[in-house]
């Protein structure tokens, strides 16, 4: 084996398929049978960089003078405070404060005060979420993979190596045979227009926001901040204002309309909203999550542009925040972290998922075969820059302690006496104790059996993603929705928890955000899961 090709032999992974019996040939009758080789997902956890690392330990370090004076300054008041009686300590105070004048007094007091509310005021605000909606399509709009495969080849859009291509990637995907697709996108008909990317955005769009604001009973017209997330289908007027020009929004809401961020534009929504609340005090925002299926439908043959038909599918999120200290009450959870990671500077990663035309000129999103790697090599980063701001003390040290000594004493791995040795495993942090609950962008079943391995996961860590995969497809930014909308659904939610919400998707992106429950959450009386929540996890497991 070359040499370079055995530097990668573990990111390989092997697969022997059948395929029937041959008919033609000296082997006809005989059961034939081919080796399939995968990349799988990179080991990450088994080769941080300590440059990843710093990133995340930048945090803690801002804050290392606190830590090393407070408690030194809390000791020694407490032995000096200690050794006094009340008598002796109000006595000392008093012959203190006597030798001053009262000018000095109130002098010191307005000095005080005036530093307390300078420092309470530039403290960042609270960001509450108060409610948000998933919409759940219409029941004539729902398809199963027989009939995905069927539809496909009636429309006469595909030929049939495409459909049998498509048939394998949909029956290997972890999609169910419950998710939904446009009605335009299996008609004979060109769905790429404008008229149908408008007519599915309003309908997944209003629909989203109409539960939303009968949920939590916010006017429309009392929202400040509206933020608009949509890959691919951007018209003009925008998104965003489609949607005030429906609900009638006010004059001077600060509207965004984002566009081409990929799945993981959900959470860089909300950080663009939370951004705008801690400018604008006493604000409502609302974060709008879609992307439109029949808009990005891809009619052609290119096979690394088909694979986007068999994984997406309908979905829109809506989330209320706010940062008036009196929805505190009601809200149901707090905003702890946002942590994003771009490695669009790199051509590779850049290329990864990249909207062009075919050799036919139809327009479609191609997958790059590296996607994979370039994915966990995001991850990697995203995760060590988190790391330090949610794990336990005790994880932090345990991994960093095992990062320097790989570094400062080996380890690494390499060639010793002809034999090679393998690099020596450092400590994996176990993320189970910074979160009670995981939403990880369901992206396909293949990526979310590599994150459980790579994160040490169990199944019930893993259960809403595979269960949002399985019954709603790919839905992509809004799909760490809908899996919080799973738990909530179970009333796995108890109060204090904290929610990691991750996401990645184009240029190459992966974008963490962390949520903590103000309160016990009980089951929605409006939820996408409630018609079919028996049926999970057991679904998963046919």
């Amino acid at each position: 084996m070359p040499r370079g090709m055995a530097g990668e032999q573990h990111l390989l992974s092997t697969e022997i398929v059948s395929r029937g019996i041959e008919s033609t040939g000296p082997d006809a009758g005989s059961m034939t049978f081919s080796v399939r080789v995968r990349r799988r997902l990179p080991d990450f956890v088994q080769s941080v960089n300590l440059k990843y690392v710093k990133l995340g330990y930048h945090y803690l370090i801002n804050h290392g003078i606190y830590l090393a004076t407070v408690p030194i300054l809390v000791l020694v008041f407490s032995a000096e405070v200690g050794s006094l009686s009340r008598e002796e300590l109000w006595r000392k105070l008093w012959d203190s404060t006597a030798r001053y004048d009262l000018a000095s007094v109130l002098a010191f007091f307005g000095v005080f005060v005036f530093t307390l509310s300078v420092y309470f005021m530039s403290r960042p605000r609270s960001i509450y979420l108060l409610d948000f909606a998933c919409f759940k399509p219409a029941d004539d709009l729902k398809v199963s993979k027989e009939q995905f495969i069927e539809l496909a080849r009636q429309s006469g859009k595909f030929d049939e190596a495409s459909i049998e291509f498509q048939k394998k990637i949909v029956h290997s995907s972890g999609i169910g045979d419950e998710t939904y697709v446009p009605k335009a996108v299996m008609s004979a008909e060109n769905c790429c227009t404008m008229k149908e990317g408008r007519a599915e955005a309003s309908m997944v769009i209003f629909g989203a926001l109409d539960e939303l604001f009968d949920k939590t009973r916010i006017r429309p017209k009392d929202v400040g901040v509206l933020v608009m997330n949509c890959s691919i289908f951007n018209p003009t007027p925008s998104l965003s204002a489609m949607i005030i020009n429906h609900y009638k929004m006010r004059g001077n809401i600060l509207s965004f309309n984002l566009g081409g961020m990929g799945c993981s534009a959900g959470i860089i929504g909300l950080d663009l909203a939370r951004d705008m609340l801690q400018a604008n005090p006493n604000n409502y925002a609302v974060v709008v999550s879609t992307e439109m299926v029949g808009y990005n439908w891809y009619p052609g043959r290119d096979r690394s542009m088909l694979i986007p038909n068999c994984f997406f599918r309908m979905g829109c999120s809506a989330v209320l925040l706010s940062n008036r200290r009196s929805d505190s009450r009601r809200a149901k959870y707090r905003l702890e972290h946002i942590v994003r990671t771009h490695k669009g500077a790199d051509d590779r990663c850049f290329r990864s998922i990249y909207q062009e035309e075919d050799e036919q000129r139809y327009k479609g999103l191609r997958i790059s075969k590296d996607l994979v790697e370039i994915g966990g090599d995001a991850l990697k980063t995203n995760i060590t820059t988190l790391g330090p701001l949610v794990l336990p003390f005790s994880e932090q040290l345990l991994f960093f302690a095992t990062l320097v000594r790989r570094h400062l004493f080996g380890g690494g791995g390499g060639s010793v006496d002809g034999e090679d040795v393998q690099p020596s495993k450092p400590y994996i942090p176990d993320y189970k104790l910074a979160f009670e609950h995981f939403c990880v962008h369901a992206a396909s079943k293949t990526v979310l059996d590599e994150l459980q391995r790579n994160l040490e996961l169990n199944d019930k860590n893993m259960e809403a993603s595979r269960a949002t995969l399985h019954r709603f497809g790919n839905t992509s930014s809004s799909s760490i929705w809908y899996e919080l909308a799973y738990l909530e659904a179970n009333e796995e939610v108890q109060r204090g928890d904290r929610v990691w919400q991750l996401s990645f998707g184009s240029g190459f992106k992966c974008n963490s955000a962390v949520w903590r429950s103000i309160r016990r959450i009980r089951r929605p009386s409006r939820n996408p899961w409630l018609e079919c929540l028996g049926r999970y996890p057991e679904a998963l497991q046919c």
